[in-house]
């Protein structure tokens, strides 16, 4: 593996800044870091960069590779997201996944595996009012039909004995936010989930879109939400839910636009940027510039960036995501991960700093990843260099000059390095 010196650039560790410092690469960990004034003197490739930004690799922690699709890792580390947090997929799908990740130029991959679904539940009448298929029914005939603790526990010890699951996704959703009369699962069902989840040492998060939904996901114990609400205004009583559980938002803001229309400018600023080219391909573009439009007219995304304005406000941690799959249009692997430290600083209001640490630090911590999310001695070699500084303009983190996942560079960005 290479080992390499990138020096006299701006480090934002994920915690921390250092005005002019230097990282050393060695068999893909980070060996060193500090200032310029301490390089050390090593016989290895070093490249000076002043003018740019080392950052951590960016962690989406919300996404979904529908079908096992061959884009989206690669396509996510071009954009410089070095690890994606899968939220709900079949076995099949997580296999071929984990074989992909073994491969050059791919993100890395954790997941929740297959979700904690129920007969008819969220999101078995989306998928089948779009995509009603012999094939699309038989998947959706190998998903939990959770309704007890014992099929529960079956659900767990099979999630993890053949899933090699990282965490446990909870579905609440009862179509509030998108005009729509759905089945959920009861509150005590998700507490089972939860209770028998916490015995095997996983975290729980859990998809709700409307303020009762995750009112209801909350009280049952929830390490944290997947979405904010959108449907009303934020209320005191779902901060108190919030901090009761010490619970984190990935709040998926972008995703909302394209659920109720609202974010298609802004979508279609980002697919057209000219430092997208290259980077991701005409058809990706052509479905970012779309929306979803399943919660037109119902929800506001006005509501949404007002709860997380809350939440922060109140001290709750807020995690980026981007909710990114082929099927949920508006959104685009890597891509959306930067509209979205957009509208943290643009819309809610957070500084640059804190939107940098809601992709890096932050998401490592509360997903309990030890080995990525910071540059600090031993960790893994996941990093973004960017031209510019993105510590006072967040737009700058698509100025991407490098890509590594351990320490491999992104070949989509090689050129750009030697320049």
């Amino acid at each position: 593996m290479a080992s390499f010196i990138i020096r006299d650039v701006r480090l934002f560790t994920g915690e921390a800044t250092i005005p002019e410092g230097f990282i050393y690469v060695q068999d893909g960990k980070i060996k060193a870091v500090g200032p310029s004034s301490d390089v050390p003197k090593a016989s290895v490739k070093t490249y000076s960069k002043p003018g740019h930004t080392l950052l951590p690799g960016l962690i989406d922690c919300h996404v979904h590779v529908d079908g096992a699709n061959t884009v989206a890792l690669p396509q996510a580390l071009r954009f410089g997201v070095t690890t994606v947090c899968e939220m709900q997929n079949e076995l099949v799908n997580v296999q071929k996944l984990k074989k992909q990740v073994l491969e050059p130029d791919t993100a890395g991959y954790k997941t929740a595996g297959q979700a904690a679904t129920i007969d008819n539940g969220w999101p078995i009448p989306v998928i089948l009012a779009h995509h009603d298929t012999p094939e699309v029914r038989a998947e959706i005939a190998t998903w939990p039909k959770l309704t007890d603790r014992a099929s529960v526990i079956e659900y767990l010890e099979w999630n993890k004995k053949e899933m090699e699951a990282d965490y446990i996704k909870l579905m609440h959703e009862s179509g509030t936010s998108l005009g729509m009369k759905l089945s959920k699962p009861s509150v005590e069902l998700q507490k089972t989930i939860i209770e028998e989840a916490n015995k095997r040492g996983y975290l729980t998060v859990a998809h709700a879109l409307s303020l009762q939904d995750t009112l209801e996901v909350l009280e049952a114990g929830v390490n944290g939400l997947t979405h904010t609400m959108c449907d009303q205004p934020p209320t005191q009583e779902l901060v108190d839910a919030y901090k009761k559980n010490n619970a984190w938002v990935n709040p998926t803001l972008a995703a909302v636009g394209s659920l109720t229309t609202e974010g298609k400018e802004l979508q279609e600023r980002f697919a057209h940027d000219k430092r997208t080219k290259g980077l991701i391909d005409e058809a990706e573009v052509g479905r970012m510039c779309a929306c979803m439009s399943m919660s037109s007219g119902i929800g506001k995304v006005d509501y949404a960036y007002e709860s997380v304005k809350t939440l922060r406000e109140a001290g709750i941690d807020i995690l980026c995501g981007s909710d990114a799959a082929r099927p949920a249009v508006g959104t685009a692997y890597g891509l959306t991960m930067h509209q979205e430290l957009s509208l943290f600083v643009h819309k809610i209001g957070m500084t640059p700093e804190e939107a940098l640490r809601s992709a890096t630090s932050l998401v490592a911590k509360r997903f309990r990843f030890t080995d990525r999310g910071r540059l600090a001695e031993g960790l893994n070699a996941d990093l973004l260099l960017v031209e510019g500084n993105p510590l006072e303009d967040i737009d700058a983190t698509l100025n991407i000059r490098g890509v590594w996942r351990e320490g491999e560079i992104c070949s989509a960005h090689k050129a750009k390095l030697e320049a």
